[in-house]
């Protein structure tokens, strides 16, 4: 009778390769990604909101109070450096936040000195949105320049003109009405487009 022959067996183990896995696992692993992976809105880093969001867009986790304590740990072991409600990590490059600034097109240029910080200057004016909708027009408005009596954008974009100039400014929201926008004829995050005429300096 004749016996079936068996292949010997190896007493080898095979261990297979484990994939090296580079998903954060700590909660500050996490938010060290969603520092780094977003664009910094100021060179004090990403909100602490936005650090939330991306952490339930990315991961689906959702526990402020776990988050928070992990904000205040890696600030004490020196992981994370803070300013206000805003975050970056210790070592990582400063991102520099470009300045905002007015574009100026000059279209006529007139003939007497050029207006400057604190003058008092009388102008016509035309304000339209990015989709030339006319949110605000004047044929005589007058204010002081750098006093903080207009917004930002024309404190910088009307500096220089000269009596009889006219002048077309892009503000960008920044420098405009920014994120509340100016309910309800300017929408939050606008940009705006002038054409100014300047009439007269005191």
């Amino acid at each position: 009778m004749s016996t079936k022959k068996t292949k010997p067996t190896s007493n080898k183990t095979v261990k297979k390769k484990e994939k090296s896995s580079t998903t954060p696992t700590t909660v500050l692993d996490k938010i060290l990604v969603a520092i780094r992976r977003q664009p910094h809105t100021s060179e004090k880093g990403v909100s602490r909101t936005a650090i939330a969001k991306y952490l339930q867009t990315q991961y689906k986790y959702d526990n402020p109070n776990a988050l928070k304590r992990a904000l205040q740990n890696g600030v004490t072991n020196q992981t994370l450096i803070q300013t206000g409600h805003s975050f970056r990590v210790a070592g990582d490059p400063v991102v520099s936040i470009p300045t905002a600034q007015v574009t100026i097109e000059d279209l006529v240029v007139g003939n007497s000195s050029e207006a400057k910080k604190g003058d008092t200057v009388t102008v016509k004016y035309e304000g339209k949105l990015d989709d030339s909708t006319v949110f605000d027009a004047a044929n005589s408005f007058t204010f002081t320049l750098g006093a903080g009596d207009v917004i930002k954008g024309w404190d910088q974009g009307i500096v220089g003109m000269k009596v009889g100039s006219k002048r077309k400014l892009f503000v960008p929201s920044s420098l405009g009405y920014g994120k509340r926008g100016s309910a309800p004829d300017i929408p939050p995050n606008a940009d705006l487009h002038f054409v100014v005429t300047l009439q007269k300096i005191k």
